[in-house]
């Protein structure tokens, strides 16, 4: 009996907690980068301290948020590198997925990726640039492994594979960023143009014999 009323507890704590990032992303959507731990307590119905008590601080729920999202954009990537079609529209695929993505909710983007350079930080001692950064290189080190498990890059693959996960992770996030802000043409034309960039040694290079292919 008091292992099934923990795991009741456990399973409403969850819920709970899923209700509270569905809040914190509503007010993120709203606000982007200068969501306020206060407004996602008021958007939830409950006080500061109780979202506290949940997530710790900010730093907490921002972690909660991204954990979310790159899991939802990760699932996308690897959705576009695993199209039964040829590698080249695998790749502009795979880049218009995260493009695509970021397009779709730029202020989840901002909340997540930007550093809180435009006085848009209402906590105190948050800096969301500084968390950032391990969103990048878990995106950088998840498509290294689709890269050493698709691409015969022979005996330095593994080195090579991470090396192209984080430059492409980067460009994207750099590219992304750039064009978000400024949007001088549309999203289909800057897959074309950054596909064109990445179409050197990963075009030469055969599937692995032993892999799904790429």
């Amino acid at each position: 009996m008091e292992t099934s009323q923990r795991e009741e507890q456990h399973k409403a704590a969850e819920q709970r907690r899923r209700e509270l990032l569905e809040a914190a992303d509503r007010v993120v959507l709203r606000e982007g980068p200068g969501a306020s731990m206060n407004a996602i307590a008021a958007e939830a119905g409950i006080t500061k301290p109780i979202l506290y008590r949940h997530f710790g601080d900010k730093g907490g729920l921002y972690r909660a948020l991204a954990v979310r999202h790159t899991d939802a954009l990760l699932a996308g990537l690897r959705a576009a590198l695993d199209a039964p079609t040829n590698r080249r529209e695998r790749v502009e695929t795979t880049l218009d997925s995260y493009l695509a993505a970021i397009e779709a909710r730029p202020q989840v983007y901002r909340f997540l990726m930007h550093p809180a350079d435009e006085g848009h930080s209402s906590d105190q001692g948050f800096d969301v640039g500084r968390h950032s950064a391990p969103l990048l290189r878990r995106m950088g080190e998840e498509l290294a492994q689709v890269i050493v498990e698709r691409v015969d890059l022979g005996p330095d693959g593994e080195e090579l594979a991470r090396t192209w996960g984080h430059g492409i992770v980067g460009m994207m996030h750099a590219a992304g960023d750039w064009w978000l802000r400024e949007r001088p043409f549309p999203r289909g034309q800057l897959v074309r143009h950054l596909a064109d960039l990445l179409w050197g040694r990963l075009a030469t290079s055969g599937d692995r014999a032993d892999g799904p292919g790429f």
